[in-house]
């Protein structure tokens, strides 16, 4: 095996709601809480450079810098990043794999800013993702993952940077984002069409994250006037409570530990804890005894679910996850479709036109030193000359000067320009 390296591979590998089913999902995501050591590790993988994981609920990407050693094989960048996934999470690797994809280079590149632009989320031009993208990005750059310094340049810090100038622009010069929607609003919607009117219902929302503020202020917006508030920390949940309680607006908060005891007062559970199953089948048992055979609904937007799918089995629990708003979000995808499409050719233009640029940075860095070293050559010699016209005494007038600059100038422009062609041409057949 050669010690030479190749050049920093870009490598994207992940699995979103269109590859894996939920219960897969569910086995990948990394809550918040891990996501710094997760991605600390990810880094820390033989041949790895940079790295940066983005876990939400619909999706689990790995992004990667690799320089692993020539001879190492065509998919020898992949099968580190599924060793991870395997030592990390302990999932065995013919559980994930068949439900996988593997980019690289300008398909990671169109699929980084398609994720940013919000054009691949499950509900097309939510505002959610561009934040969650940051985040990963943030937290990627404190554990030093992603570094503008050090012995090398970042890869992935201007990248990043470029994937949220494309998702500002797809919003600026596109309508994707007008009536914008999110999983918690598809959910809010769902609330509704069940009930035809929420004014005389009692919304539960278990969890007080950002998805459950923002599905509170959707229900709201549907019509709901009373709403109940669950969180293992009682602060957040009375915080959200306070916040939203208006003099037509009724709010309360259910202590964690007394959940299953009052959670009969809820006509509408919307649950986002992320924190594993809150609700198993005896819950739901106890549940509609309690209500007394009134039905309930479970709107579980949490991955992994906080709700475990059995409840839907019970007679007078109806259960939707993630995956069942999918087919509500549908319905919005087709109104947006030209501004789809619009946004989609910007994507495309701009990934190209970055692609472009990634892959002549080795000739460009190579140009750059070259000149850098002639121009040092070129002033040396200029002060060497100088010093022997002095020991001379010999002064050249300023005319003089500006004469010899422009011809030591001319001289190593013509001198270098078949050395800048031939690495240009070179850093083009590598495209």
């Amino acid at each position: 095996m050669s010690d030479q390296t190749k050049p920093g591979l870009l490598l994207l590998v992940g699995v979103n709601h269109m590859t894996a089913p939920l219960d897969v999902r569910e086995r990948l995501a990394i809550p918040a809480a891990r996501l710094a050591d997760a991605t600390r590790s990810l880094a820390e993988q033989p041949g790895i450079r940079e790295a940066l994981i983005l876990s939400t609920c619909n999706r689990v990407e790995l992004l990667t810098v690799t320089e692993l050693p020539d001879g190492s094989g065509e998919d020898a960048e992949a099968v580190t990043t599924l060793n991870f996934l395997h030592e990390y999470l302990d999932i065995p690797a013919d559980a994930v794999t068949p439900h996988l994809y593997k980019l690289r280079e300008r398909e990671a590149i169109r699929h980084l800013f398609r994720v940013a632009s919000s054009l691949d989320s499950m509900v097309v031009g939510e505002p959610q993702i561009l934040g969650q993208v940051k985040e990963s990005w943030s937290i990627a750059r404190e554990v030093g993952a992603i570094s503008s310094a050090g012995a090398f340049s970042s890869t992935l810090d201007p990248l990043l940077q470029r994937a949220f100038s494309v998702a500002k622009r797809v919003r600026t010069e596109t309508q994707i984002g007008s009536s914008s929607v999110s999983i918690a609003s598809v959910a809010a919607a769902l609330a509704r069409k069940i009930f035809g009117s929420l004014a005389n219902k009692t919304i539960l929302l278990v969890g007080a994250g950002k998805m459950s503020d923002l599905a509170a202020k959707h229900l709201i917006e549907q019509g709901a006037t009373t709403l109940l508030v669950s969180n293992r920390t009682e602060a957040r949940a009375e915080k959200i409570a306070d916040t939203l309680r208006t003099p037509t607006i009724t709010t309360g908060v259910i202590p964690f530990e007394q959940l299953h005891e009052q959670t009969h007062r809820a006509d509408i559970i919307i649950t986002s804890t992320g924190a594993g199953q809150v609700f198993l089948p005896e819950h739901g048992r106890e549940l509609i005894h309690r209500r007394k055979n009134r039905p309930v609904f479970f709107i579980d937007i949490a991955v992994p679910r906080d709700v475990n799918p059995a409840v839907n089995d019970l007679e007078g629990c109806f259960v939707y996850d993630v995956d069942d708003l999918q087919q509500v979000a549908q319905e919005n995808r087709s109104l947006r479709g030209r501004e789809a499409e619009t946004a989609e050719s910007i994507v495309q233009m701009e990934a190209e036109r970055y692609g472009e640029r990634l892959a002549q940075a080795p000739a460009t860095e190579a140009i750059r030193q070259l000149q850098s070293s002639a121009e040092a050559v070129r002033e040396a010699e200029l002060t060497r000359a100088a010093q022997r016209l002095a020991n001379l005494n010999a002064t050249l007038t300023p005319e003089q000067q500006t004469v010899i600059e422009h011809l030591t100038r001319s001289l190593t422009n013509k001198l270098l320009h078949p050395q800048i062609v031939a690495l240009r041409d070179d850093g083009k057949r590598k495209e």
